[in-house]
């Protein structure tokens, strides 16, 4: 029994690693001069591996067809890649919201420890390679051709394995090249996304607060009536929109919206305190300083960013005295803070995207062994796949259950 992979990133390597093991032989095609190298900058170069969840919490953080997962994430628990990883030598540690790490922080650890079984097992890595077709005989996937240093060649296979990816991250090498191929041999491939990327906003304003972090924040956006996403946690404000942690989790909610709906965006800037406790605080702020302009107390209450904003936001001139703020005005003020008003016009490009949401149809993909149901012989691992989630470590769990369950039905052919 022999393999090819095509694609040596996260999910490429760890099917490449367990098949191996399992006496299969395997050639590991890689069209950069390295392997993992989108995994070298996940995390900002910390690489959160997995997180340290059940899998019924792990499939609750899974926004795209998670019910697909059931067999592989069961089969396959983060605990039992933590564990996995620890006896291959990888030192491990968990941290805030059970995002596991390598304990020294560099993901070129959590590589190497890959490498290392790729060699053991004699996995065949093939690197500045570009895989050009996936090769059938009797409607199944019998190898590939490719093409290296101008030189091209053919590799037969008793099974083909798509792991190249999706589009996030182009600098990587990501080129959407397993779409085509899946198209190519008749699959479907649902709408492309960039996920968990900033947003581009309307206001004029943003561009005043580029720089300011704000944490413990909490974001909401309607579609109507309907609330579509609800987040609490941190954020940037950009040059052009917003980013941070509480932003990418909205995109990725909520990306396949923009453009179809008016979505009303609005931040709570102190969802901490109620509009009843802001209003005394306010009350008992401008008494004390009665005198004063209010632009000269709203250091108080807001970053120095906010506070040139949020008077022009109320509709307030910042040079009033605290004495002639009226009830309404104050009204106006806590308006502004506990319902910031921001407009998404759009999302940022694959370039900042972490992920691509959307991918290969799931419904065409057998859940148990990752095998394309009209081509047998042909598997769908990793991103490539029409599966998504949050930030936390699931994504790159995403990619090693689904590894696991390809690797697992190859040994048992």
């Amino acid at each position: 029994m022999n393999a090819v992979i095509v694609g040596g990133g996260a999910a490429g390597m760890f099917a490449a690693a367990l098949a191996s093991e399992a006496g299969i032989g395997v050639t590991l095609i890689e069209q950069n001069e390295k392997l993992g190298k989108k995994l070298f900058i996940t995390g900002k170069g910390r690489c959160n591996f997995t997180n340290d969840c059940t899998p019924e919490e792990f499939r609750s953080n899974v926004l795209t067809n998670p019910k697909f997962l059931f067999s592989a994430s069961d089969a396959l628990t983060s605990r039992d890649v933590i564990d996995l990883f620890e006896s291959w030598g990888l030192r491990t540690k968990v941290e805030r919201g059970r995002r596991a790490f390598p304990a020294s922080d560099h993901s070129s650890d959590v590589i190497a420890m890959l490498e290392k079984r790729l060699k053991a097992g004699k996995v065949r890595v093939l690197l500045n390679t570009k895989v050009t077709d996936i090769l059938t005989e009797d409607g199944r996937a019998a190898g590939i051709s490719y093409v290296q240093s101008g030189r091209r060649g053919i590799i037969r296979a008793d099974a083909v394995i798509l792991a190249t990816g999706g589009l996030s991250y182009p600098s990587t090498g990501a080129c959407g090249d397993g779409y085509q191929f899946a198209k190519k041999l008749r699959l479907s491939v649902t709408k492309l996304y960039p996920s968990l990327v900033p947003f581009n906003c309307k206001e004029e304003y943003v561009k005043d607060l580029q720089g300011l972090s704000l944490k413990n924040v909490a974001m909401t956006v309607r579609s109507g009536k309907k609330e579509v996403f609800g987040g609490f946690g941190e954020m940037l404000f950009t040059h052009f929109g917003i980013s941070g942690p509480l932003a990418l989790s909205a995109s990725a909610r909520i990306g396949p919206l923009i453009g179809q709906k008016e979505l009303v965006t609005r931040l709570d800037l102190k969802p901490a305190v109620s509009e009843e406790q802001l209003d005394a605080r306010f009350v008992r702020v401008f008494q004390e300083n009665s005198k004063k302009a209010l632009k000269n107390v709203l250091h108080e209450f807001y970053p120095s960013k906010m506070q040139q904003v949020i008077p022009k936001i109320a509709g307030i001139d910042e040079e009033t005295r605290c004495c002639d703020l009226t009830k309404e005005a104050r009204g106006r003020l806590i308006h502004a803070t506990k319902e910031f008003p921001l407009t998404i016009v759009s999302l940022r490009g694959f370039g900042e995207a972490v992920i691509t949401k959307g991918g290969i149809a799931v419904k065409e993909i057998d859940p148990r062994t990752m095998e394309a149901k009209s081509c047998p012989g042909l598997y769908c691992i990793g991103e490539v796949l029409d599966l998504d989630a949050y930030t936390g470590g699931y994504n790159l769990q995403i990619a090693w259950c689904t590894a696991a369950a390809c690797a697992r039905a190859l040994a048992e052919l």
